[in-house]
């Protein structure tokens, strides 16, 4: 159906500037696309990353990044946990290493998704805000010439009739007028307009909603700057306390540390930590779940310049002080374990923190014994709170409380292997260069031990003892002192991220429920006096409620004693 001589622009001119002349030009030649060149692709891959639908789906990204942060443990919240998950899968570990697993949140993919991010953020947020602003400033649009086609729309005839055309005339106007009054006072931005003596009002309200957008987007990146500068002033460090003992907050007295890339040592706020008593609630009476955790609280004394004060911290009820937060991570048992030489003498004491293995805290612990006796030795420990045997031979615990708590201990000589000064676990004894005493292929059973009881060690070495808490030796209950995990974090960022989640959620509430509108009055005087008032309504996006915003607003400034001439809404 095209003309023979068409042209859809994409030929080439000829020397007389016509275009689609030369030969390939024509309704059947191929569109050619301009080249973009570096610029021209450069502005492209800009334009496709500070779109809005990029910014969700980097949203999205991160969210879905983060997953493997609470899967794998971190090396900056626990790395112990890492030492074990290497122990345990070694071959996995090694994958997810070289993956960053470990390091989900400082990994190379993270933080590229974390600064595109924020770059498609704020790429977004400045041309939009610049349009807003204008907008705001702008006066409303003229009103159009066919109200009716709009999709909500209806008119209103005022009572009586006019003498001639201008009485007419002063009628519409005033009517206008009024209309334009009551649409000011219902907040929306007025302009008047008078098109070849044809009066009217635009008005239009909403722009709240784009405000709120951009307070959205806007504190999202807030988010993003505040916990990017609060975590490289802050800081995560974890210590193993025991019933009774302290904990001094000093970088030297963490078990584990982690800084951020800002921090200073000098910024940590004296203050001592005691572990007065650890209380732990176990299932009785359901026989499905009986010895399942009901509650751990950890009785504590913080000393500081304030001076001391008793304090509770719980799982899901942390400690705030002196600008940090302490953290209940976990607990378990602490046996009390001397070790004395063939004269008796003391030449080890202390508390141990086993580490439990299973949810009735059969515990794994080692002691290191370096100085005192005629060769070092390692003790490599199993902690059962209620003993019992199974049919192979082997104990477990049945139970998480102490009801018949029992010590088995394997005795290992030789070199510890840190006299070198390398850093050695204190939860775990390389037995590579080790002689096995006890337990195993060799022959001698392990050493057994209740609570107050002591045993003697191989080859005259001395003695160990497993020393009881408890005045009463049939009293199981309070016999081994528990140790609590905790883990002090301090970030700075605290307050900034609340008050900018509170605006994310402030300007998302705006954008959701603040509709966009524009509504137009005009008055149209007929030849026989008559004049009848035009009603228009035109939404931004879904608003449901148009229609009958205009029908109100119609039937409160034509008069309740005015009926409708006609009425019209079209979709």
């Amino acid at each position: 159906m095209r003309p023979s001589d068409y042209d859809d622009g994409s030929g080439a001119p000829d020397a007389d500037g016509v275009a689609g002349s030369r030969p390939g030009s024509g309704p059947d030649a191929a569109v050619v696309s301009p080249k973009l060149g570096v610029v021209g692709w450069l502005r492209f891959a800009w334009r496709q990353l500070t779109s809005m639908r990029t910014a969700l789906l980097l949203l999205l990204l991160l969210a879905i990044a983060a997953v493997p942060g609470s899967l794998v443990p971190q090396r900056s919240s626990d790395p112990n946990g890492v030492v074990q998950y290497f122990a345990d899968n070694p071959d996995l570990a090694a994958v997810l290493e070289w993956f960053q697993m470990f390091d989900v949140y400082t990994s190379v993919w993270f933080s590229s998704i974390y600064l595109l991010l924020f770059v498609s953020l704020i790429g977004c947020i400045v041309p939009r805000t610049r349009h807003h602003f204008e907008a705001l400033r702008a006066r409303p649009p003229k009103t159009p010439a066919r109200l009716s086609r709009l999709s909500a729309y209806t008119e209103r005839e005022l009572g009586g009739s006019a003498a001639g055309a201008d009485e007419a005339a002063e009628v519409a106007e005033a009517a206008v007028e009024r209309a334009a009054t009551e649409l000011r006072k219902a907040g929306y931005r007025v302009e008047r307009y008078d098109a070849r003596g044809i009066p009217s009002v635009s008005a239009e309200r909403g722009y709240l909603r784009e405000t709120g957008n951009l307070v959205f987007h806007t504190a999202l990146v807030g988010v993003l700057v505040a916990v990017a500068i609060g975590g490289g002033f802050g800081f995560a460090g974890q210590r193993v306390i025991v019933e009774g003992q302290s904990f001094v907050n000093t970088l030297a007295a963490y078990d584990s540390f982690n800084p951020g890339r800002f921090f200073d040592d000098g910024s940590l706020t004296p203050y001592r930590l005691t572990l007065d008593e650890l209380d732990a609630v176990y299932e009785t009476e359901n026989t499905d779940a009986l010895g399942q955790p009901i509650d751990f609280t950890a009785h504590v004394t913080i000393d500081g310049l304030d001076g001391a004060t008793d304090r509770d911290v719980k799982v899901n009820e942390p400690l705030y002080e002196y600008g940090t937060d302490v953290y209940l991570l976990g607990n378990g048992y602490a046996p009390t374990i001397t070790v004395r030489d063939p004269g008796g003498d003391v030449v080890f004491t202390d508390s141990v923190p086993f580490l439990p293995q299973d949810a009735n805290l059969t515990s794994l612990g080692v002691v290191k014994v370096p100085d005192g006796l005629d060769e070092q030795i390692g003790l490599i420990g199993f902690f059962y709170p209620t003993q019992e045997q199974l049919a192979t031979g082997a104990y477990t615990s049945t139970y998480p409380d102490l009801v018949f708590p029992v010590l088995t201990l394997n005795i290992y000589s030789g070199d510890l292997g840190i006299d070198d000064g390398t850093p050695r676990s204190v939860y775990q004894l390389d037995t590579s260069g080790m002689e096995q005493l006890t337990g195993g292929e060799t022959g001698v059973d392990s050493i057994e031990l209740m609570p107050g009881e002591s045993a003697d060690l191989p080859n005259g070495l001395g003695t160990v003892e497993f020393a009881s808490a408890s005045p009463d030796a049939g009293d199981f209950a309070e016999s081994v002192p528990r140790f609590a995990s905790f883990d002090v974090h301090h970030d700075p960022s605290q307050g900034w991220v609340l008050v900018f989640s509170l605006l994310i959620v402030g300007g998302l509430l705006l954008s959701l429920f603040v509709p966009r509108r524009r509504m137009w009055v005009k008055a149209v005087a007929r030849p026989d006096g008559r004049v009848v008032l035009e009603y228009a309504g035109l939404a931004r996006g879904d608003d449901p409620g148009l229609e009958r915003a205009v029908e109100d607003f119609a039937d409160r400034h034509a008069g309740a004693a005015t009926g409708p001439v006609s009425e019209h809404s079209s979709t």
